[in-house]
Formats: structure tokens, sequence, C-alpha cells
């Protein structure tokens, strides 16, 4: 060994390893044990190899050889980022990069330790307040494990306004169970997978559960957080249920029984005698094609051969369990490595990055512009990508496009949709169509067009690749228990059709009641079938009622002092932004809360509204607001009204 080997590495006038280790121990082909601080990190001697190769300084002969400060800090620093790269895709390799960070074998890290790391690894990969938040607590003393594995669940989650302590208190509490105990389990939140424990669906987050706890005790809640249609009041449409009744009953209680013509519509009879053939005589409790029943499936070609004006063909359609698991399936697909990534509007309906998280691929935010409406600028995409691409190194897969949108409720023009799909073309991303609110359209103005009418109509996007999503649980229908849903292959490589036919066999198929539903929406009554008219009517009636709420919540909100939120022109949501006095700032910082869950927070314990945070779907820094729905009944939303300006003045009096 050389005398090099007993000098002490600085970053600038840091110490960061002591002088005893800075050795390469070769081990033959078998993986090798990197001394650097007697870091004990298992890695391959080819990785070596490369890295040490690079600066002229590999020896083959097994000999020890020291490494110069030179040659170190800059492997090191190397060898943390690739390892850091690593945990923010796969949620994976924490104990290794402790390894990496304990350069002293100490078993804990230092300010010092973690200060060379942060400078070395991409500031927009960590949360900035988890950033803060390890400094000061490194400062106080060297942390452990346990307490590094808490900082990094911190540090890669996108937003911080749910916390799992908090979280896991009140979903006990709301399933009536007691408050979880200290008791040692070997499968815990340090050993379960680290992807699920960061993932994050605020639409069921932090809020949701503590109004479910105090539900539970009795207080009512006015559940505004999601967009479920019957469970706020919405009456189901009497055709649809007419008919799946008819196709779950026995034949001689249903359709066989001679007293049938006197209990449901001729229409509705014969509908049932069809979809019982489509299925089979097993019935409706048996599996059916993992890819959805083949006439259902034609159904709904037609259905978007004659909204698009271009033809659809059953076998690029699979049912699925509501939109949710098709996107699933599509993502699965999709993401490959570490670097793969995903582009989403912001704000964006969380599912998308639920899903990204946990499948461990990375999320590239594209921002639409509340000023104009959230539209959506080609600028903004070409630059978005641009950092991810040329400056991050990330792989862009697919492109996210939410039509109306969710939550911001703006309906695109031809000449968004457009923009989008040139853009997917041309980059060669995969353009993922969100629809399900294609029917929830409260403007004269605007009207719904599909990304694949636009696709096969616009020169440039010949070769766009495409899957568009439906689903039974928004438009008119609500039916959202049913679990109904489709998506649409569009110029999809004929291998990977293949391979998600593989990923639905492995669920088997999707739910039977969805896969009615999903035709029967369709493929409703027409003109003349007896039950047209009082269908025609119930869905009249639903959809002038919802128009009627999305421009009467709309104004309440814009009439409360200090809030203000765009026209709902589609689907089932407000977002408005709320501007809060700065002392309710400081107080969320104090808590480790956005400002928007400090605010949905008090909201839920004052009203019983349950909202969520605005931060749970993205927005631009220095943005508070909350989404709601406006689906329930007009008499009980007119009071939320009421409430929402009272709350407010009490909150900013309160932090004033």
């Amino acid at each position: 060994p050389s005398e090099n080997c007993e000098e002490v590495i600085y970053s600038g006038d840091t110490p960061l390893a002591s002088p005893a280790a800075h050795r390469l121990r070769p081990c033959g082909s078998s993986p090798i044990l990197l001394g650097i601080g007697s870091v004990c990190t298992m890695i391959r001697t080819s990785m070596i190899s490369r890295l040490l190769a690079r600066r002229g300084r590999t020896r083959r002969d097994g000999c020890r050889r020291a490494l110069s400060k030179q040659t170190v800090a800059p492997m090191l620093s190397k060898l943390q980022q690739e390892c850091w790269d690593g945990y923010v895709a796969t949620g994976r390799g924490c104990h290794t990069l402790f390894q990496l960070l304990d350069t002293d074998s100490s078993g804990t890290v230092s300010w010092q330790e973690i200060r060379f790391f942060l400078e070395n690894v991409r500031e927009n990969d960590v949360n900035p307040e988890a950033r803060k938040q390890v400094l000061e607590a490194v400062a106080d003393g060297p942390i452990g494990f346990n307490e590094f594995q808490s900082w990094l669940i911190k540090g890669t989650k996108i937003d911080r306004d749910m916390k799992n302590e908090v979280a896991t208190g009140n979903y006990q509490e709301s399933l009536g169970n007691p408050r979880p105990d200290d008791a040692e389990h070997s499968w815990n939140r340090h050993t379960m997978s680290q992807n699920l424990r960061r993932m994050q669906y605020a639409v069921r987050g932090e809020v949701v559960i503590k109004a479910d706890a105090m539900a539970k005790k009795g207080k009512k809640i006015i559940y505004t957080n999601i967009g479920n249609p019957h469970a706020v009041g919405q009456k189901p449409i009497t055709y649809y249920r007419q008919v799946i009744s008819l196709c779950d009953l026995p034949a001689e209680c249903g359709i066989a029984n001679p007293t049938i013509s006197s209990v449901f519509p001729e229409d509705v009879v014969v509908r049932a005698i069809e979809m019982r053939e489509a299925i089979g005589p097993a019935g409706t409790g048996a599996y059916t094609n993992s890819q959805g029943i083949g006439k259902f499936r034609d159904d709904i070609a037609k259905f978007i051969t004659a909204r698009d004006g271009h033809l659809s063909l059953p076998s690029n359609i699979f049912l699925t369990n509501g939109a949710s698991a098709a996107i699933e399936s599509v993502l699965t697909g999709l993401i490959g490595n570490n670097r793969d990534a995903v582009m989403i509007p912001i704000p964006q309906y969380p599912i998308y990055s639920a899903i990204i998280s946990r499948l461990g691929a990375r999320q590239v935010r594209y921002y639409l512009d509340e000023d104009n409406g959230w539209a959506i600028t080609e600028q903004e995409l070409e630059e978005r990508r641009a950092a991810a691409v040329e400056r991050n190194g990330l792989n862009i897969r697919a492109l996210t496009l939410i039509n109306p949108g969710n939550p911001t409720g703006q309906v695109l023009s031809r000449e968004d949709v457009e923009t989008i799909c040139k853009f997917c073309a041309k980059h060669d991303i995969v353009l993922l169509s969100d629809e399900v609110y294609q029917r929830n359209i409260y403007v004269d103005t605007k009207e719904f067009v599909s990304a694949k009418k636009v696709a096969v109509e616009t020169p440039g996007c010949e070769n766009l690749q495409l899957i568009s999503f439906h689903s039974t649980s928004k438009g008119l229908i609500g039916e959202c228990g049913r679990r109904g849903g489709y998506m649409e292959l569009h110029n999809i490589d004929a291998y990977v059709h293949t391979q998600l036919y593989k990923l639905a066999s492995s669920g088997l198929c999707s739910g039977v009641d969805g896969q009615m539903m999903m035709s029967l929406m369709v493929r409703p009554p027409l003109p003349g079938d007896e039950s047209y008219d009082r269908f025609a009517n119930e869905e009249n009636e639903i959809f002038e009622s919802l128009k009627r709420r999305a421009v009467s919540l709309v104004n309440g909100l814009n009439q409360i002092e200090g809030m203000s939120c765009n026209v709902s022109e589609g689907a089932m949501y407000a977002f408005p932004k709320v501007e809060l006095p700065d002392k309710a700032i400081d107080e969320a910082a104090k808590n480790e809360q956005t400002p928007d869950t400090l605010y949905s927070l008090s909201l839920l314990d004052e009203t019983g509204i349950c909202v969520v945070p605005a931060s749970g779907f993205g927005q631009k820094e220095g943005r508070v607001g909350f989404r709601t729905t406006f689906l329930p009944p007009e008499d009980e939303l007119n009071k939320a009204i009421l409430e929402f300006k009272r709350h407010h003045e009490l909150f900013c009096e309160k932090y004033a």
C-alpha cells in the first residue's frame, strides 16, 4: 500500500472519511467490498473496474492499492448518485445507500456525511422540506438507520400533505380498532414495500381518514372528496338496473317467468335475453374471457366508431375494473427501468402519481395555466420534456391527458388536444387519454373531442401510440361500485398488445357486473323503445341538476373574499384557490403540513365538510386550495356553500 492511504479526504473543509479504509479489495469474479471508511456495500467488480479505468487506475493483479483524494471522492459521489437513483425509482436499496453514507462504519450518519450526499444528488429529486429537516436533525447528532429510512420516505415524496403516523391512527380508529401499539412485527414500516409506504392518494388521504373516524363517532359528514354520485344521493337509472337484475336472476324467476311482461318493459326483457346469451349458460357468476365478453366489446367498438367517425375494432378493446385498473395495467407494461418517466398534468388526478410511485417510475410534471382556464401550451410541454430528458437523463415513456379535467373541470378544445397529440407523436411518447367525464360538459360552447378522433385526422399523428380510457363511474350513470371500464388500444405494437392480454389473464377477468354496465352505458335504449322516455327523463334530470350545481358552487366560492375559482366547464369538481393569512402558513409549517391540509382539516372540524387539499393533486409553488365535488343534493350543496363562507371567515380571523 502507498503512503497516500493515510490521506484524509475532504469536501471543502469537512473530513469525509477516515484514512484507514481508502482501499479497493478485489475478490476475483465475486462481488467485492469497497472499503471507503470500511463501507460494506456489495457491488460487482465490473462496476468498480469501469469507474477506475476512466481514471487510468485499474490494476488486475489482485493487490490492494490506495485511492487518492481525487479518485475516491468522485467515485463515492457516483456510487451514491446511482444508488439514490435506484431508490427513487424502486424504493429498494435503502440499506446500501445508508452504508454508502456511513463512511466511518459507525452505524449512524453524521451532518458531514449527509451534507456530502445532498451536494451530490440531483436537487430536484429531494423534497425541499425534507432536505431541510434532515440537515436540522443531524445537526443535533448522528442519526441511525430507522430515522434515515423515515427521512427517505419524506425525501422522495412529491407532496407532503399526508403524515403516515397520523393517518395510521385515524384509519385504525375509523375501523373501531384501538390505536396501534409499539409491538414489533417482522412485517413493519421498515421491511414493507417502501414504494407503497411513500405512495400517496389524497382523494382518500389524511382528511378523509379523519372524516371516517369522526363519522364512526356519530358526526355528520358531507363527503365532497370523491366523485361517487350514488353515495351522495344520485338515483340509479332504472333501465340499467332492470336489465342487470334480469341477467342475474335465475331464468325461472326472470326472463322465463310467465308474468315477466307485467313487471318489466319489453325492451328490457329483450336486452336481458340478448346479454345472457352473450354471457353464456354459466351465467354472471362465471369467469369470462380475460379481455372481456366479445359481444360487449362489439358494443363499445360501435359506440367509439359512431362517436369519432372512424373505425374501432373490438380486438383493441379491453374491459376492465373501472378506468383505474386499465391505467395500472398500461403503466405496468410501460415502465421498464429506473429512469423511465411519465408526464402528468398539474393539477392531476392522483391515481397517476400513486401508481407511478408504486411501480418505481418518475413523474414529470407539466403545468396547466390557471389564469387562462387551465390551458395547455406546447412551450410548457417542450420545456418540461427538455428538462427531464436533457438535464435529468430521464426516458419519457408516456404522457397523461385528462379531458374533461380532474380536478380542474376544464374542457379542452380540439386545438388543445391536437397540440398534445402532435407533441407525443413528435417525441414517440405513448399518449394515455383519460376521457371518463366525456358526458359531463355543462357549457354550451364546449364539446368533447376524443384524442382518437384528433389523432386519426391530424397530419403528423399517423404513428401516434394512444390508449384511451372510459368508465361507468362518471358521466350521468355514476355506477362507481360496479367497477366498469374499458381501454382502447390505437396503434400499439402487436407484441405489447399480447403482453397486456397476458397481464389481464393473470387477473382472470374483470367483474361481470361492470362488463354488463359498460355495454348498457354505450348502448342505451333508443327513441321508440318502451323504456326510452323514462330513461331520457332520468338522464336529463341528472344532467340539468349537475349543470345548476356546477354554476351555483363556483359562483358561491367566488363570492367569498379570499377565494377564486375557475368555471367548472365539465367533470364533477371545483378547484378554488384560497388566500390564507401568514400565521396560518407558519402554523402549517410548524405542524409539518401543507397549508391546505391545515385548512381542510379545520373545515372538516368546524363544518363536517370533507374536501381534498389541493396539494394532493399538485399545484404551483405557493398556491393553496382544495377540491370539492358538486355532487351532493342541491339543497345540501347550497347549505355547504354558506358553510364554506362561515368557516373561511372564522379561519382567517383565528390566524389574523
